[in-house]
């Protein structure tokens, strides 16, 4: 089974990313893959099931999941579904971890669910319509959303073996967000391990058995994730999206491209851009 690590980007106007769940069309599965950030996933039609470090979650409509940081999971979405999704910079929690850059939430208890589905509603419903003063409404209760999560899902006592795992994949988001902040660069394995003062054949080896994955395909998908931004919110001609994400060529670009959404960056461009 390969991971991937996902890379998170929060949106222009809020300070973390929120987003109707790209399977909500059912007949969707996101294979296995691990990000720094805290993610919510708030269902309020349809079903989705979850698998976080070999655990099955059933998720029914109003309730909703919390991944940790560092926590490998895949998503089936076998039915049409509304399901909100937050993704959450794990240093927003800084002033409450509970280890070095570690901080665990659970979801055994279900006592304040309605409350958090209700703000998860409103906050969406809100940044959607983009009324006057939508951001400070919105922040304003996602930060309502953080003190619900500190005070009532934070674990204070972990499992040293929680923390190990997480500490072994935490080392590699700090080289992934080096790739992240330098993605149109030419990176390759021998620099990005003198970097960090590995040697390439002991970073490779990091990549396969952490991760399950390798630093080139890290990589495309970083470069994927900002030039699917550029294809959905610009009228950039494609082969300067190629270019301004460090994708060698076109067709490298739409290899990788297609691999991910089985269609051709073109196809999608109209998708998301209908009246363009």
């Amino acid at each position: 089974m390969v991971y991937s690590h996902e890379i998170i980007l929060p949106n222009d106007d809020i300070p973390f990313k929120m987003f109707i769940f790209e399977g909500k069309d059912g007949n969707y599965v996101r294979k296995k893959h691990w990000h720094r950030s805290i993610e919510i996933f708030a269902l309020f039609e349809g079903e989705l099931e979850f698998y976080v470090d070999e655990a099955r979650y059933s998720l029914r409509p109003g309730e909703f999941m919390l991944v940790n940081s560092n926590e490998i999971h895949s998503i089936f979405s076998p039915k049409r579904n509304q399901t909100v999704v937050l993704q959450i910079p794990l240093t927003t929690f800084e002033k409450y971890y509970t280890d070095e850059k570690f901080i665990y939430f659970s979801h055994s208890s279900r006592l304040q669910d309605e409350e958090v589905m209700h703000l998860l509603r409103d906050m969406y419903h809100t940044y959607h319509e983009k009324p006057c003063g939508y951001e400070l409404k919105v922040q304003g209760q996602f930060y309502m959303l953080l003190y619900i999560l500190v005070t009532k899902y934070r674990e204070t006592d972990v499992n040293e073996k929680v923390i190990q795992n997480s500490r072994k994949l935490d080392r590699l988001s700090q080289i992934t967000a080096y790739m992240e902040e330098n993605y149109r660069e030419d990176i390759s394995l021998e620099s990005l391990a003198e970097i960090f003062g590995y040697s390439a054949t002991y970073l490779s080896r990091m990549f396969r058995k952490y991760a399950k994955t390798n630093y080139k395909a890290c990589l495309d998908d970083i470069r994927l994730e900002h030039a699917v931004k550029d294809l959905a919110d610009t009228r950039l001609p494609i082969g300067e999206v190629v270019l301004r994400n460090g994708f060698p060529n076109s067709r490298a670009f739409v290899k990788v491209f297609k691999k991910r959404y089985g269609m051709l960056p073109k196809e999608y461009r109209r998708m998301m851009q209908p009246f363009s």
